[in-house]
């Protein structure tokens, strides 16, 4: 993966963590856990990387 794919799921787990925070802090679960499933969704892009890599 290049490095812009690696900056954007970067950015993804960032906005995932503060959605948490927030809905958190202003006991919305809904978001909390949108937050939760985008944390989520960029860790499984981050080990599908991390595969890619260690095959190139």
């Amino acid at each position: 993966m290049g490095i812009v794919d690696k900056a954007k799921n970067a950015a993804e787990d960032a906005i995932g963590k503060a959605k948490e925070v927030i809905g958190d802090v202003t006991d919305n679960k809904d978001l909390e856990a949108e937050g939760k499933k985008d944390q989520g969704v960029s860790g499984v892009k981050k080990v599908g990387e991390n595969i890619k890599d260690k095959l190139n």
